[in-house]
């Protein structure tokens, strides 16, 4: 049986297609696309206004993809607001921390991407820089690349052993570690770029953005720890 992961969204104020333009929880393709390509079965997350449904929602899953988006509210981590921050998503800022809190209570493999990294090591106490250049490709809508290192002994290294140029798009990255967290991956530029939490679960997040490219490693690798019993 396929392992049933869970892929948390976007929720836009207005979005528009054909002739509709309205609110929205959406996702871009990549991400569902992948989990398929990497032999899961895919469910969206949209953002529930009742953070604690988080953990009966984890309940269901196998695993758990947490996306990329918008900037984390500087409050969660304690910091006063960089100028170039972008505008705030509250509610997906709750509604995600809650399923990270619940996939580690439960030990469900976890994956984060992008913003789902930085919201990882949020989540267990740690910080981010609000801003740094270089990470982006310079165009709007279009994503930048660059090599990535793993670090030996670690996770990701096992499952990507060699140095990667990986598609990315972001200007905030981890500062402080959050509590258990390890580098695990870091750009040229000494970027961390990949964490993870020692223990014999998954709990895996990277900088960058794996749906937009087509190594499937880090999926392949989640959706298998997924995989249920038998």
């Amino acid at each position: 049986m396929k392992p049933l992961i869970g892929v948390s969204t976007y929720l836009e104020a207005s979005a528009a297609w054909g002739t509709w333009e309205l609110p929205a929880a959406l996702l871009p393709t990549g991400y569902h696309r992948l989990v398929q390509r990497s032999g899961g079965l895919a469910a969206l997350l949209p953002p529930d206004g009742d953070p604690e449904a988080a953990a009966a929602v984890v309940a269901r899953l196998d695993g758990l993809v947490i996306a990329g988006g918008p900037d984390v509210e500087p409050v969660r981590y304690g910091a006063d607001r960089d100028p170039r921050t972008g505008p705030p998503a509250c509610e997906r800022d709750a509604w995600e921390l809650a399923l990270i809190d619940a996939a580690l209570a439960a030990g469900t493999p976890l994956l984060g991407i992008c913003r789902g990294m930085q919201l990882l090591n949020v989540a267990l106490g740690g910080t981010l820089v609000q801003h740094l250049d270089g990470h982006t490709s310079g165009t709007p809508g279009r994503f930048g690349e660059h090599p990535v290192k793993p670090v030996p002994g670690t996770l990701y290294n096992d499952l990507i052993p060699t140095e990667l140029t990986v598609p990315t798009h972001h200007h905030q990255h981890v500062d402080r570690l959050g509590k258990g967290l390890t580098a695990s991956a870091y750009a040229t530029d000494g970027t961390v770029e990949a964490v993870e939490l020692a223990g014999p679960g998954f709990t895996l997040g990277v900088q960058w953005h794996p749906e937009m490219g087509e190594d499937v490693r880090v999926m392949t690798a989640l959706v298998q720890a997924s995989a249920p019993p038998g």
